[in-house]
């Protein structure tokens, strides 16, 4: 080894050692005849002095360090001399005082500021992410991710679970969204299958009586990015036999309160987790997907405006909508402007906009409010004794400002007033960023319709499996069928979504015939999956979390870009590699492929 302790793990209990660091020049100092070097590896930074009277050669190397160069010193750690520590180093109370040091390698002035947490525009990062991951920042969210993904084979191990690596290259299937595709050189015209998660690979694991399988996995989606979504991503694929739905949330609610309590033990959570069905979650806060740190739960008002003389109100009720409402806290004096910006907010989700009842000042009791002090076309129409009414519902007090929307597809209220929330939410900075709210989300609709294609389609894929009290329904109403399908969510953010899974042949092939597929296609796509089915498969179910999400949300990044190594741009290319990129005519020729010119 080049180095016989790391630069941060040096402290008092080291003083008089004699010590061999080697790293990265953090940062350098010249004071009177004495140069100072704040050297750094991965494990920290300490600070090391080179002074001529104990080693003029050593003075003279060092006075040609630069920010970023590689070097190694050796020398004596010493206390600092008194009202020279620095309180923010763990190695603040020592030194090192250098005898012997070499520049094992230069450095170019790096293109941004790596000992400094300064704003860098986020191609130039990714262009030299090498770099970008020297910061402490980076640095650290690596680190944490590694812990993550260790504490998960330690606690599954614990429970009797075997990581298996499943292929890469695959078979393209549906899993919603657009293969990866790779051409066969050996097999002219045929191709290869990124894979977008192992579901049929982790489903014949469970024929071949594996029982508890898991694998942390590379999945491949060709979609649009954001800020939870990358073209790769990683996640913790599990799958159990003999388990049914409450067996696996159990499990999932231990591993996340472990891990957290282990890893972020500053960070409070709600245990137990609390569980919404899809209706619920979808009725109280307009997406499947609710960050509960918000408050600001969606309520429906239409029995109360239903007495009213509002004919806006009343002609969304006579048509089969609802009328819906929030409160947001301490907004009753939001402006024309803010007021404009927040309707578009509904009006791009197709809602026609919103009414606002803006409760008087803040103190006091609603009990005392007076239609005077509600500032909306709405007292025209609404008695004040509705409007209390409407406030008490919303749990609104003096000073908030209520939000109330029409319309007669009840979807599209819920969805405005759930967008309308989570933009309230970011102004009112109503989350608490050291709160992890989870949540379980269950009984979802097993298919819904697609308007555009005029068929069926799986709310999750077509491998999960209806609840066994509505697999009657499947022949007479299927928008009726619930699915054994479950998603996890924390803070807004979908982490794990996983269900129980169809095991038979029979009711698998009848989930395809609803999709649209017929027989040829089941048996070209799907016949290896089916005919494993006929030869004893066991009830079986699991969950994939996102692992890169998970550390996302510990680290209170806002991407998940930042807690993946080498991420791909908002444009999906990889910036340090230039990819994607052109290839050579020999090896489009090797592949049997021509490229065809865009018209």
């Amino acid at each position: 080894m080049l180095k016989s302790h790391s630069c941060g793990e040096l402290n008092k209990k080291h003083l008089g050692a004699k010590v061999t660091l080697a790293g990265w020049v953090n940062r350098r100092r010249d004071h009177g005849g004495l140069t100072f070097i704040d050297l750094r590896d991965r494990e920290g930074i300490v600070q090391v002095v080179f002074n001529p009277e104990v080693s003029k050669l050593c003075h003279e190397v060092a006075s040609q360090m630069r920010s970023e160069y590689v070097v190694r010193v050796s020398g004596e750690v010493a206390l600092r001399p008194p009202g020279t520590e620095n309180p923010k180093l763990p190695t603040g109370d020592i030194e090192v005082i250098a005898y012997n040091t070499d520049i094992l390698n230069t450095s170019k002035t790096p293109p941004f500021y790596i000992n400094e947490d300064t704003e860098i525009e986020e191609s130039l990062r990714l262009k030299y992410r090498y770099l970008d991951l020297r910061r402490a920042r980076m640095k650290e969210n690596l680190l944490l991710r590694y812990r993550v993904v260790k504490f998960i084979r330690d606690f599954l191990d614990t429970k009797g679970f075997i990581e298996i690596e499943t292929p890469i290259l695959i078979k393209s299937t549906p899993e919603g969204a657009r293969d990866y595709l790779v051409p066969s050189r050996v097999h002219p015209g045929k191709f290869y299958a990124l894979p977008q998660s192992p579901q049929q690979l982790k489903q014949l694991l469970m024929v071949a009586g594996v029982e508890k399988y898991f694998q942390i996995a590379k999945c491949f989606r060709d979609e649009d990015t954001r800020a939870d979504r990358q073209p790769e991503f990683t996640q913790l694929d599990l799958e159990m036999s003999f388990v049914e739905e409450e067996d696996i949330l159990n499990l999932l609610e231990e591993l996340f309160i472990s891990m957290v309590k282990t890893i972020k033990p500053e960070i409070r959570m709600t245990k137990p987790f609390p569980r919404l069905t899809y209706t619920e979650a979808m009725e109280y806060y307009g997406t499947d997907k609710p960050d509960l740190r918000l408050g600001m739960e969606i309520r429906d008002l239409s029995d109360i405006v239903a007495q009213s003389n509002f004919s806006i109100f009343l002609s969304a009720i006579a048509e089969g909508g609802k009328v819906k409402g929030i409160c947001a806290p301490g907004c009753a004096n939001y402006t024309r402007h803010q007021l404009v910006e927040l309707n578009e907010v509904v009006r791009n989700v197709g809602a026609e906009g919103f009414i606002t009842l803006p409760l008087g000042a803040s103190g006091g009791s609603i009990n005392d409010l007076t239609l005077e002090m509600v500032r909306s076309v709405a007292t025209k129409f609404l008695t004040l004794d509705q409007i209390k009414q409407i406030a008490e519902r919303l749990g609104a007090n003096r000073g908030d400002l209520l939000f109330i929307i029409a319309g007669k597809a009840s979807k599209i209220v819920d969805v405005a007033l759930g967008e309308l929330r989570l933009e309230l939410g970011r102004r009112l900075k109503l989350a608490d960023p050291n709160v992890l709210a989870f949540i379980f989300i269950v009984d979802f609709p097993l298919l819904w319709w697609n308007e555009e294609t005029g068929q069926w389609e799986a709310m999750h894929h077509p491998f999960t499996a209806p609840k066994d009290e509505d697999a009657s329904l499947l022949d007479v109403a299927p928008e009726k069928v619930q699915g054994k399908h479950y998603d996890i969510v924390c803070n807004g953010c979908e982490i794990a979504g996983g269900s129980i899974r169809i095991h038979t042949s029979e009711l698998q092939r009848k989930i395809f015939k609803l999709l649209g597929y017929n027989d040829d296609e089941i048996e070209e796509r799907f016949g290896h999956l089916l005919e494993a089915f006929d030869y004893g498969a066991p009830p079986h179910g699991g969950i994939a979390p996102g692992i890169d999400r998970i550390v996302m949300l510990l680290t209170g990044e806002e991407t998940i870009r930042e807690v993946i190594p080498f991420p791909k741009s908002q444009t999906a290319c990889d910036l340090t590699f230039s990819a994607p990129s052109t290839i050579t005519e020999q090896q489009l020729a090797e592949l049997h492929l021509r490229l065809r010119e865009e018209s």
